[in-house]
């Protein structure tokens, strides 16, 4: 089985270093960071000038990698290989390349620290290659945090800082920015940066030093929607109509309709307990009074009608039947047949 990130990096951290790392996936967030922590820290830095090779894919072979990893380090207890965009590398997936690396992983140089960093792609499972890494190499998979954990995922970060966020601000977050890792931290570092200790993060903190709206942002959409604030909606979506680069439609479109899925299984789990259904909902507790209300306000008629609005706003934001409508238009039209 792949290691997690965490794990791996709990690992270096505590100084256990192996000889070989393969690090794949969608994420890309957690292999950089496994990367950088090698890169920085596996040797000191007098010693990287002779015994630290940074490689990359497109400008290198399997057998050109495998000759470096060979090599004894100069003056050191061990050296480092990084091969950055190893997604890139022509032979690796053809029987030569694979070949070659096998063979290493058979006998790979103690003194060697070796990383892949394969971005955005994983290895075929069934093939040999794949087999030996999880067997005798670090295989580390990197997955996307998917939507329905990202809260708890801003939670822990921000935690692993020493600092806490409100429940209703760490939502804001998680459903303004998403689940890229790498513009979410950079835009909760920025913010961090402007606290001497620290403090619990709220949504006029948010406001302040990241600039999301904290009355006109997608979460304040589906809390109106949730209570059918008609001009609470109408106030949003006219202020997402001036600023479309910051609020576009398809993020939009995709959390309302995770909002409304939410809202079947309410309909669907009636006999459950606010908090079993909060595990089935995989959302806050904290949350659930808004969902409960919603379900009275929508019944299970009106959300199934509504899942289908958002699948036909979904092709007109993609250029189907949308008849020459801007974003803008087809989002008041939405939300008008949402709520009505």
């Amino acid at each position: 089985m792949p290691n997690q990130p965490e794990a791996v990096l709990k690992e270096l951290k505590s100084g256990k270093y192996a000889p070989v790392y393969f690090l794949q996936g969608d994420e890309p967030y957690f292999i950089d960071q496994i990367t950088n922590y090698i890169e920085q820290h596996a040797i000191p830095e007098h010693e990287k000038g002779f015994n630290q090779i940074m490689m990359y894919g497109k400008d290198a072979t399997m057998n050109q990698v495998l000759t470096n990893a060979r090599r004894f380090p100069m003056m050191a207890e061990r050296q480092v290989v990084i091969v950055k965009e190893a997604q890139n590398l022509p032979d690796l997936g053809k029987e030569a390349g694979d070949s070659l690396l096998i063979n290493y992983l058979s006998n790979p140089l103690p003194s060697t620290i070796l990383v892949f960093a394969h971005k955005y792609k994983v290895l075929d499972g069934r093939k040999a290659l794949a087999k030996d890494l999880d067997k005798k190499a670090v295989l580390v998979k990197s997955d996307k945090v998917p939507e329905y954990k990202l809260s708890p995922w801003i939670d822990g970060y921000l935690k692993s800082k020493e600092f806490s966020i409100e429940p209703k601000a760490c939502q804001i977050i998680a459903e303004s920015i998403g689940n890229n890792l790498e513009v979410l931290t950079n835009e909760i570092d920025k913010m961090l940066i402007n606290f001497s200790e620290p403090v619990q993060i709220n949504s006029n903190h948010i406001q302040q030093y990241i600039g999301i709206n904290k009355d006109y942002n997608n979460f304040e959409l589906t809390k109106a929607l949730s209570f059918r604030d008609v001009l609470k909606a109408n106030k949003i979506i006219n202020h997402f109509s001036q600023n479309p680069k910051s609020n576009p439609l398809i993020p939009i479109i995709a959390l309302l309709y995770l909002h409304f899925s939410r809202l079947l299984l309410v309909h669907s789990n009636r006999k459950l307990g606010e908090r079993e259904l909060a595990g089935k909902l995989k959302v806050n507790p904290f949350f659930m009074k808004e969902y409960m209300i919603a379900s009275k306000n929508y019944p299970i008629g009106k959300v199934i009608d509504n899942i289908g609005y958002l699948k036909e706003a979904d092709l007109r934001s993609k250029g189907i039947d949308a008849n020459g409508m801007t974003e803008a238009e087809i989002l008041k039209e939405l939300i008008f047949k949402l709520m009505h």
